[in-house]
C-alpha cells in the first residue's frame, strides 16, 4: 500500500481523493505536495492570486470536473485549506499534511516539493532571504528534503545530517515554516489581507461571483 496522509478532515478527503483519481491531469499535484505548495504561497513575501497559482494545482492542465457541484467541492476545500493555512502561520500553530508508511514513517519529500513550487513563483521576491547572512540558511532543510531529476538532494549536505532531516522531519518543518514566514514578518513584506466579498469575482479564476462559486461550500 503506498504512504497516505493521516488524520484528514472528511473535506480533504473528498480533496485527497479527487487528487487522486483520473480525473485530474498526470501533472497535478497530489495532497500532500498541494499543502506544501499552499504553505510556500501563504508564507511567502507577495500575495499571489489564486487565478495565478491554481494552473500549477492541475499541472497546467484543467481537470476533469463531473459537473459543478463537484467543482465547487474540490475548489472550495482547496481555498479552505489556504485559508486554515494562513490562520495557522499566525497562530504558530501549523500542522503540515504528511504522508506517512504503515510502519508510521513519516515521508515529507512531496510536501518540501510543493513549498519549493511556490518559491518558484516568486524567484525575485524570495531572494532577500535566500541572500540574509542571519536567516538564509532557512531553506536549506526544504532543498534537502527535495530532489533533482536523478533523485539527488537539492542542498548538498553531510550524509549523517541529511539522514537526520529526513528522520525528523515532522518535528522541523513546521518550526523552519514559521520562522521564514516570521523572517517575512520582520521584513515588512506587503500581504494585503483582502476578503472576498460574496457578490465579487471568485479570486479561483473561474470568471462566477464568489457565492456562486467557492463561497458556495
Amino acid at each position: 500500500m503506498p504512504p497516505e496522509a493521516a488524520d484528514l478532515t472528511p473535506e480533504l478527503e473528498i480533496l485527497d481523493a479527487f487528487l487522486s483519481s483520473e480525473e485530474v491531469p498526470e501533472q497535478a499535484l497530489l495532497l500532500s505536495e498541494l499543502d506544501g505548495f499552499l504553505t510556500g504561497l501563504a508564507a511567502g513575501p507577495e500575495l499571489v492570486m489564486p487565478a495565478e497559482w491554481l494552473p500549477h494545482v492541475w499541472g497546467g492542465r484543467e481537470p476533469n470536473f463531473r459537473d459543478e457541484l463537484e467543482a465547487q467541492k474540490v475548489l472550495g476545500a482547496i481555498m479552505h485549506r489556504y485559508n486554515d493555512i494562513e490562520r495557522r502561520l499566525q497562530s504558530r500553530a501549523l500542522e503540515p499534511i504528511l504522508l506517512e508508511t504503515e510502519a508510521g514513517e513519516v515521508l515529507a519529500s512531496d510536501w518540501a516539493n510543493g513549498f519549493l513550487l511556490a518559491v518558484s513563483l516568486r524567484y525575485a521576491a524570495w531572494d532577500k532571504l535566500t541572500s540574509s547572512e542571519t536567516d538564509g540558511h532557512l531553506l536549506t532543510p526544504l532543498l534537502a528534503l527535495s530532489a533533482d531529476e536523478d533523485g539527488q538532494p537539492l542542498a548538498d549536505l553531510p550524509a549523517d545530517l541529511q539522514e537526520e532531516l529526513v528522520a525528523n522531519a515532522g518535528e522541523f518543518l513546521p518550526q523552519t515554516v514559521l520562522e521564514i514566514h516570521a523572517f517575512w514578518r520582520r521584513a515588512g513584506s506587503g500581504r494585503p489581507g483582502a476578503k472576498t466579498g460574496r457578490n465579487e469575482a471568485c479570486p479561483c479564476g473561474s470568471g462566477r461571483k464568489y457565492k456562486k462559486c467557492c463561497g458556495a461550500c
